[in-house]
């Protein structure tokens, strides 16, 4: 499980280091482009999951085949080196906005990567609206 927030910075040759809890827990990771103007980080495993329940869905209809393409087409492997850095592809860096300061946050079974200003602004929109975001989610 991954959860909190970390500052970082983004270093000059496009590495960044995951936190220290996320990279104990994960070796293999797949980076790939986010929603909501982030990078989506994933374990292997549960990227791999995560492919095979939406390969379930039906594969005519395009709103599908969209949502396959925007998370595989730009997908990169990475592996954390023995300081705990990984390699950002140039291209998800430019598609993140990432610039120097960055936030890496938990978000369950996946982590994200935010350029520090973006995210800030994304929670500005948010955190209004926290109790009816709440309401709105179904229970399982």
């Amino acid at each position: 499980m991954f959860i909190g927030r970390y500052y970082h910075h983004l270093e000059d040759k496009g590495r960044i280091s995951l936190p220290k809890t996320f990279r104990e827990q994960v070796t293999d990771w797949i980076v790939t482009r986010g929603l909501d103007g982030g990078l989506f980080v994933f374990p292997k495993a549960e990227y791999q999951q995560q492919l095979q329940q939406i390969a379930a869905s039906t594969f005519t209809k395009q709103s599908h085949r969209d949502f396959v393409r925007l998370l595989t087409n730009e997908a990169r492997e990475v592996q954390a080196d023995s300081q705990g850095r990984v390699q950002l592809p140039e291209y998800l860096i430019e598609f993140a906005h990432l610039v120097k300061q960055v936030v890496i946050v938990g978000s369950y079974s996946w982590i994200e990567i935010w350029d520090q200003d973006r995210y800030h602004q994304y929670l500005e929109q948010v955190e209004p609206r926290a109790e009816a975001i709440a309401e709105s989610v179904s229970p399982l």
